[in-house]
C-alpha cells in the first residue's frame, strides 16, 4: 500500500471519528437497559443540550429555575414551526402544550417517555407534521432535587425502574399540593414558566398507587366537571380523544382515578372527585386552560408504563394539532367570560353526590383474610386469575360552596400588601397600589363566627377553617393598599386565593392565623368587676344574660363562657379579633 493511500485512509478515519464524536447522542439509560433503569439528572442536562445541537431549528434547551440544592431546572421548547420562544408562539397564535414529568420524582415514566417521543417526532417516525402546528414545552423532571434522592425502594408498590427518585423535594414539599400556595422555589419557577408560555393544555405525568388490576393508565382532567362551562366541551373532547386513541393502541384506560372508597376493599367501589387547586388538575381550570392527569398503573412493568405514557402524550399532540385553534379560541372566550364574573355566583369547591352506577372493571381474583401481622383483615390478589369486577362508581360532581364574586374586587390593606402582592404576582394576577388614602370606602368585611385550626401541620402550615359571612361596612383605607380587580381573566383563581372559605385560600393555609388569635385578655377578677357594673347599668343586658342562663345549660355551667359574654360586649373588646384582613368592594376605588 502506498504512502499516499495510507495518508488518505488515515484522513478518512479521522474525519469519520470526528463526525461520530460531534454527533449528539440522544439515547437514554432507559433505552439501553431495556427500561430496567432510568438515568440520573445529569442525563437530562446532557440530553437537553444534545437535542438542541442535533435539531437547532426545532429545539431550544433552557433553564427556567434553580433548585434549593443548586441544580438547574431544564425545559425543552420543541416545534418545527420555528417558534421556540413564548413571544413567537403568541405572535403566531400557536397552542402550547406543557408536558410535565417527575413532579413526584419516583413516578418517572414521563421523563423517559418524553425524550423517546421527541426523538421519534423530530425524526419523522411518528406524528408527522404535528409539531408544525404547536409548541411542545417539555419539562423532563419538575422535582429535580427529589429525583436525585435516588435509590431502590423509593416506590415499594411500583414495578421498575430498579432505582428512582423520591416523592417530595429536598425541602420536603409535595409539589402537587403546592400550586396555589407556591411555597417551593421549584413551584415558583414553574408558575413563572406558565405565566410566560400560557400553555393551552398541560399534561401532568404520574404513576398511581393502589390495588392490583389490569387497567394500565387512567386519564382524568379538567375542565370537565369544573371551571368555565363553555370550556368544558374542549376538556371533555381532549379527555375522550386520548382515551379512545389509547384503546386503539392496545391500552386499557379508565376515565377516573381508580382509588377505592375504602382502602384495600375493592367491593367499596370508586368515587370521582373534583380536586382543589393545590393540585395541577384543580389549578389550570382556574386559569381557563386544559389539564390532563395521566397516571400509569404502578404494578405494570416499567416498559409498559413508559409506552402508555408515550402514546398518551403523542395522542394529545395529535388532538391539539387537529383542534388546537378551536380550543385556543374557546380558552380566550373563557378568559373574557371570567373577566365579567363580577357579582355572579362562583363555586369555591365541589362535592360528589351519592348517585352511583355499576361499572365493569378489569381486576384480578382476590380474597380477604385475617392477618397475623396487623391483626386486621388483609387483601391478597391473584394476578394469574383475571376477574371482571362489577363495582359502584360515584361520579356526579356538583358545586358545593358558592359565593357571589365582588362586583369590583378586593382591597388588601397596606400592612398586608407586600405579603399578598407577592402571592398574586406569582400567579400573574393583576393589581394596583392605591397612592392616596380613602377616607370612607364602601366595603364588605368578613367576620369569622368560628375558626378551627388543624391539629397537625400540612406542608408546614397550620391550616384554618373559617365559618362566617361578609357584611357591608364603611372603612377608611390607607395609602399603600392594593386594589385587585375582579375584571380579569384569572378571576376564578383570584377568588380561590382571597375568598377566606376557599379550600386553598391564603386564609385556609394559615397565612392570616394571627387575625384569629386572641391578643388581649381581661383577668378574671377584672371581668367579674366589669360584668357587675354592666349588669347594674343595662337592664336589657341583664335580662339577656339571665335568659341565656335559663335556656343554655352548657353556657350556665361554663364560667369562662359566662365571663366571655360580658367581655365581648365591653368597650375593651378587640374589634379586630376574628376579622379577616382582606376586604371586598362593589365600587371601584
Amino acid at each position: 500500500m502506498t504512502t499516499m493511500r495510507l495518508l488518505v485512509l488515515a484522513l478518512l478515519a479521522a474525519t469519520t471519528s470526528l463526525a461520530m464524536a460531534s454527533k449528539p447522542h440522544l439515547g437514554t439509560v432507559a433505552e439501553r437497559s431495556g427500561y430496567r433503569q432510568t438515568g440520573r439528572y445529569d442525563e437530562v442536562i446532557a440530553l437537553c443540550d444534545a437535542y438542541q445541537r442535533a435539531f437547532p431549528k426545532a429545539v431550544r434547551c433552557f433553564d427556567f429555575g434553580t433548585t434549593p440544592q443548586g441544580r438547574p431546572m431544564k425545559a425543552l421548547a420543541v416545534s418545527t414551526s420555528g417558534a421556540l420562544t413564548p413571544e413567537d408562539a403568541h405572535a403566531r397564535g400557536l397552542p402550547v402544550v406543557l408536558v410535565q414529568g417527575g413532579i413526584h420524582a419516583g413516578e418517572i415514566d414521563g421523563k423517559d417517555a418524553g425524550f423517546g417521543l421527541i426523538s421519534d417526532l423530530l425524526q419523522g417516525n411518528v406524528g408527522r407534521g404535528v409539531l408544525d402546528k404547536q409548541v411542545l414545552l417539555f419539562v423532563p423532571v419538575f422535582n429535580v432535587d427529589g429525583h436525585e434522592n435516588f435509590r431502590a425502594w423509593n416506590r415499594p408498590n411500583q414495578r421498575g425502574p430498579e432505582e428512582m427518585g423520591f416523592r417530595v423535594t429536598a425541602q420536603r414539599y409535595n409539589l402537587n399540593r403546592d400550586y396555589v400556595k407556591a411555597d417551593a422555589p421549584e413551584m415558583q419557577a414553574m408558575l413563572a414558566l406558565v405565566n410566560q408560555w400560557d400553555p393551552l393544555a398541560t399534561l401532568d405525568l404520574h404513576v398511581t398507587d393502589g390495588a392490583k388490576f389490569r387497567h394500565d393508565i387512567s386519564v382524568t382532567g379538567e375542565p370537565v366537571n369544573v371551571g368555565d362551562a363553555g370550556l368544558r366541551e374542549a376538556g371533555r373532547a381532549l379527555k375522550a380523544g386520548i382515551i379512545e386513541r389509547l384503546k386503539q393502541q392496545g391500552s386499557l384506560p379508565v376515565d377516573f382515578y381508580p382509588s377505592f372508597v375504602n382502602e384495600d376493599d375493592p367491593a367499596s367501589g370508586f368515587v370521582e372527585s373534583a380536586y382543589p387547586p393545590r393540585f395541577s388538575s384543580g389549578y389550570f381550570p382556574l386559569r381557563n386552560r386544559l389539564v390532563m392527569l395521566l397516571e400509569t398503573h404502578s404494578w405494570k412493568p416499567y416498559p409498559e408504563r413508559v409506552r402508555a405514557t408515550y402514546n398518551a402524550v403523542l395522542d394529545t399532540l395529535q388532538l391539539v394539532a387537529e383542534h388546537g385553534a378551536q380550543w385556543r379560541q374557546a380558552a380566550l372566550d373563557a378568559d373574557a367570560r371570567a373577566a365579567a364574573l363580577g357579582g355572579q355566583p362562583v363555586p369555591l369547591d365541589y362535592t360528589t353526590t351519592a348517585d352511583k352506577r355499576i361499572i365493569d372493571f378489569l381486576g384480578y381474583a382476590y380474597r380477604r383474610t385475617p392477618s397475623d401481622v396487623s391483626g386486621a383483615s388483609m387483601v391478597q390478589y391473584d394476578e394469574r386469575t383475571p376477574q371482571l369486577w362489577m363495582l359502584p362508581l360515584r361520579d356526579t360532581i356538583v358545586p358545593n360552596r358558592v359565593v357571589d364574586a365582588p362586583k369590583a374586587g378586593y382591597i388588601v390593606p397596606a400592612e398586608y400588601a407586600a405579603q399578598v402582592g407577592r402571592q398574586l404576582a406569582l400567579h400573574g394576577i393583576a393589581f394596583r397600589r392605591l397612592d392616596k388614602p380613602l377616607a370612607q370606602a364602601t366595603v364588605q368585611v368578613f367576620m369569622a363566627d368560628a375558626v378551627t385550626f388543624a391539629a397537625t401541620p400540612v406542608e408546614g402550615h397550620q391550616r384554618a377553617t373559617l365559618k362566617g359571612q361578609w357584611n357591608a361596612a364603611g372603612e377608611p383605607i390607607g395609602a399603600g393598599a392594593l386594589f385587585v380587580p375582579i375584571a380579569q381573566a384569572k378571576a376564578r383563581l383570584l377568588m380561590q386565593i382571597l375568598e377566606p372559605q376557599a379550600p386553598d385560600s391564603l386564609a385556609a393555609w394559615g397565612s392570616f392565623n394571627n387575625s384569629f388569635e386572641r391578643k388581649e385578655y381581661m383577668e378574671s377578677y377584672v371581668a367579674e368587676e366589669q360584668a357587675r357594673l354592666m349588669l347594674d347599668k343595662d337592664p336589657a343586658l341583664k335580662a339577656e344574660f339571665q335568659a341565656r342562663l335559663k335556656d343554655d345549660a352548657a353556657f350556665a355551667a361554663n364560667p369562662r363562657a359566662r365571663l366571655e359574654f360580658f367581655a365581648r360586649r365591653h368597650p375593651a373588646w378587640d374589634r379586630n379579633y376574628n376579622r379577616y384582613p382582606v376586604l371586598r368592594t362593589d365600587v371601584l376605588p
